[in-house]
């Protein structure tokens, strides 16, 4: 497994927080009342890119959802370089891909069940 710098964890941490509460604010007018949490935020070594993870509730048709998210994701960046410019040299690209940690843990839980 790869392994993260304390400053690329830093900034993962603090955009995953920013990005929450961009999420939260808007959720009622861009993403339709849906519930977004982003679970995690890799940040490549330069800080040029990062991978954030999303959660969907409701979670039906989550895919098409996250490839909306990302078309618009240069307004979400320029937003988020409006809260973090101070901190970071570099806002980096985001990316946002579906988390399905919780529905892998779900059907893993469902299967020892049986």
């Amino acid at each position: 497994m790869e392994e993260y710098s304390t400053r690329q964890q830093k900034v993962g941490r603090l955009i995953q927080k920013e990005l929450g509460e961009y999420f939260r604010l808007n959720s009622h007018s861009v993403f339709g009342g849906r519930m977004i949490s982003v679970t995690v935020v890799r940040v490549t070594k330069d800080l040029a890119i990062a991978r954030c993870f999303l959660s969907v509730f409701p979670s039906n048709d989550v895919k098409a959802y996250v490839e909306e998210i990302n078309k618009i994701s240069k307004n979400i960046r320029y937003s988020l370089g409006q809260k973090i410019k101070k901190q970071v040299r570099i806002i980096p690209e985001l990316t946002f891909q579906v988390d399905d940690s919780l529905d892998y843990a779900e059907n893993i839980d469902n299967i020892l069940k049986k």
